[in-house]
């Protein structure tokens, strides 16, 4: 089962730092040099400092990017920037955003779920992890003895039990209120009372939990657990057996998954007869329109469609995106390519794009990795521009968060980038300490 936990959170002061929207930022893995700077700018006291020091050119051991992250988190509680929660707390959580043309509202909360490795307990992931960002992430761990970033979970809750119960404890209290740069609005309330934490984790404790977003800062936790047990130093109730995380709901109605399309650099150049030459006998065919911007017109026929196997290949030597819906002879291809995973599996969008269509059929298998984007307004303004060249682009629908569950059950992961679960979890609303 996976065993949560309350935990005596670090906080900023707001009497010293003014507005938590100055001082909260991205998770680190989507924060680009330039946005790096800016949050620098922001607030001296922005989490990115502690998240994703800068590298100085005089980097050594002794100093660097981690032991100055450690250095102005000791600083900043000696100053009284950062406070410690007097009591065990959980965390609601809210996030107010507006996606494809609607308002919602994504609650969950905030705890420590203890740290077993895969297949081991009853958390799951749905994402292969590499080994650099997780190298990168236990240094920071271990300088700095906190988990910053949460890890972003799933789990099954159909009558909203656990929700309802902090909802019912915090609907007479003020929130914490962050804005972000995409003007997602971020509520937090701050749950100590003992009988209704007792309730969530005993309602939580038979639950499985799926990894939606965080497989390395998860691995991590995990991998820095293993370091103190073989220092002589995990005790059974030393808080690096918990890690950070925010709980949702799977059927929350605020849960949204966004796709994450293909632009694809430096692959060989080709038309739509080229498309039909080499996957006609395996997709049907169809010409949605010339030019880039009919690329809303081709999403628009997917989202209608709504069929893992039906995605829409832009050529730009020809100027035209196609429509392909995977056929009989088409299923019985990808059986046979991917006859190592599950049948599952071989029904996402995704791993049909990658494994059939890119891989084996157009040949382009070890090709450079493609930008992701996930508007298609964004795919359509990249393939009109001058700035970069994209011989083909895809758009393909996400994996849905049943799709997750089932492939997470059975132990397969998904290919990168299979799904897009926004707006990402803001940092630095609260931390949890391991020492």
């Amino acid at each position: 089962m996976p065993n949560i936990q309350a935990f005596e959170g670090l906080r900023y002061n707001l009497a010293q730092v003014g507005s938590l929207s100055d001082v909260v930022a991205p998770p680190y893995d989507v924060i680009s040099p330039q946005e790096q700077d800016a949050l620098y700018a922001k607030h001296p006291n922005n989490v990115v400092r502690l998240i994703l020091n800068k590298i100085s050119p005089t980097d050594d051991e002794q100093n660097n990017r981690y032991t100055r992250s450690a250095r102005e988190l000791k600083n900043w509680k000696e100053a009284g920037v950062l406070v410690r929660e007097p009591k065990p707390s959980i965390y609601v959580y809210h996030q107010i955003f507006k996606a494809q043309g609607k308002e919602y509202v994504r609650k969950g909360f905030m705890c420590g779920c203890e740290a077993t490795p895969f297949g081991e307990g009853m958390v799951f992931p749905h994402e292969l992890t590499m080994s650099g960002p997780k190298q990168d992430r236990l240094m920071l761990t271990t300088t700095c003895k906190t988990n910053f970033s949460q890890i972003f979970g799933l789990y099954p809750d159909a009558d909203n039990e656990v929700q309802n119960i902090l909802e019912a404890a915090t609907h007479d209290v003020a929130p914490l209120e962050a804005t972000d740069k995409d003007g997602v609005i971020n509520r937090m309330w701050v749950v100590d009372d003992p009988e209704v934490i007792n309730k969530v984790v005993a309602l939580m404790g038979p639950k499985p939990i799926f990894i939606a977003d965080g497989h390395h800062r998860y691995e991590t936790a995990c991998n820095y657990r293993n370091q103190l047990r073989q220092q002589g130093v995990l005790t059974t109730n030393h808080p690096a057996n918990y890690v950070l995380m925010v709980c949702v709901a799977m059927e929350d109605p605020g849960l949204i998954v966004l796709p994450t399309h293909r632009l694809f650099r430096n692959v060989k150049e080709m038309t739509q007869q080229d498309l039909m030459d080499k996957l006609g006998e395996y997709f049907n065919i169809s010409t949605v329109g010339e030019g880039a911007q009919s690329g809303t017109k081709a999403w628009a026929l997917i989202e209608t469609l709504n069929n893992q196997g039906a995605m829409a290949l832009y050529t730009a030597m020809d100027r035209k995106w196609s429509l392909i819906q995977i056929g009989e002879k088409g299923r019985e291809k990808m059986a046979e390519v991917a006859s190592d995973h599950h049948p599952e599996w071989r029904e996402l969008g995704v791993a049909i794009l990658h494994s059939l269509v890119i891989d084996t059929l157009l040949g382009l298998k070890g090709h450079e990795k493609p930008k992701y984007v996930h508007d298609v307004a964004e795919v359509q303004a990249e393939l009109s521009g001058q700035s970069e060249s994209f011989p083909l682009a895809a758009l393909v629908m996400p994996a849905t968060v049943q799709q997750i569950q089932d492939l997470s059950m059975v132990r397969e992961r998904m290919p990168a980038k299979s799904t897009y679960f926004y707006p990402k979890l803001i940092t630095g609303f609260v931390f949890k300490p391991l020492e």
